[in-house]
């Protein structure tokens, strides 16, 4: 409390690729008109040197949009770049991570010592570490390294339809803290964008890694050509060893996560695009195959 006022929170995202622009642009259009937000929204970008010569930060800064990552839309005028990861957490108690999931350690140690006492954290990163002592969720590395709160956002979320508008819901997974995690579903939520809170952030944050796997095994029943029939059978089989291999890590797993976006729904966004991806690789394999034939 300040002056006998809530202070309000300010909100870092650590990343810029196309989900980190995404978000940012989500975050931005609610922390401008919530006032329980700051407005500005710092957005840390591993800096890049343009095809023009001009700094990828200072080209978003000026044009309000990532000319790289996601073209031809605006993230909004309070959506601020900086390329220096301790300017862009600094004073921020509410930090979103979402960069590829190899690099949140080094992040996280960099970090160490330099955030705002009481300061929480939400990842959007759909993975996990694997070390030799056995799998490490992306949230518990966070929360060890930082030693802060960390809940998850997951779900069939397609960044580029997200930036267009279209409608998407994802599910935040939390421990204990429901209060926290309904602060996060306030700052993500739009009339295009549904956030739905679960306490359950193993459940949530494994749906999202997991759903890979299946989606590489329907890539290849789309490559192989073995039909919708084949397609749904993985799917439907692969939901359940989600479910089942997510309970043998984590027993306290709910089995009504997997019906949340961040389970079924992110399945079925994930598995078509996957396969119409190695479709297209096939069809260049055949293409360069046959080119081969002619030549030789």
């Amino acid at each position: 409390m300040k002056n006998g006022h809530a202070e309000k929170h300010r909100v870092a995202v650590i990343g810029s690729g196309n989900w980190g622009s995404v978000a940012s642009r989500l975050i931005a259009s609610n922390t401008a008109k919530l006032p329980a937000f700051h407005d500005e929204v710092r957005m840390w970008v591993f800096e890049e040197t343009l095809p023009t010569g001009e700094k990828l930060s200072e080209s978003i800064n000026q044009a309000h949009e990532n000319c790289k990552y996601l073209p031809g839309i605006k993230l909004g005028t309070n959506v601020i770049a900086v390329p220096d990861l301790e300017s862009a957490v600094k004073d921020a108690d509410m930090l979103v991570f979402v960069t590829p999931h190899q690099f949140v350690e080094g992040i996280c140690k960099k970090l160490v010592g330099k955030l705002r006492p009481g300061a929480e954290a939400i990842s959007l990163i759909k993975g996990m570490e694997v070390k030799m002592e056995g799998p490490c969720m992306i949230s518990k590395l966070i929360t060890d390294t930082l030693g802060i709160n960390c809940c998850v956002l997951m779900g069939a979320n397609i960044a580029n339809e997200i930036a267009v508008e279209k409608f998407s819901e994802a599910t935040i997974g939390y421990r204990e803290d429901k209060h926290a995690a309904n602060r996060w579903a306030k700052l993500f939520s739009t009339s295009y964008f549904l956030v739905a809170v679960v306490e359950d952030i193993e459940g949530v944050e494994l749906c999202g890694t997991l759903k890979n796997v299946v989606a590489i095994a329907a890539g290849l029943v789309d490559g192989l050509d073995m039909g919708n029939n084949t397609k749904a059978a993985i799917m439907r089989i692969g939901l359940r060893e989600m479910r089942a291999f997510s309970k043998l890590l984590f027993p306290s797993v709910r089995d009504n996560t997997f019906f949340e976006s961040c389970g079924v729904a992110d399945l079925i966004t994930t598995c078509p695009f996957h396969g119409s991806w190695w479709q297209k690789q096939e069809s260049g394999r055949s293409l360069c195959k046959k080119r081969r034939q002619k030549v030789f």
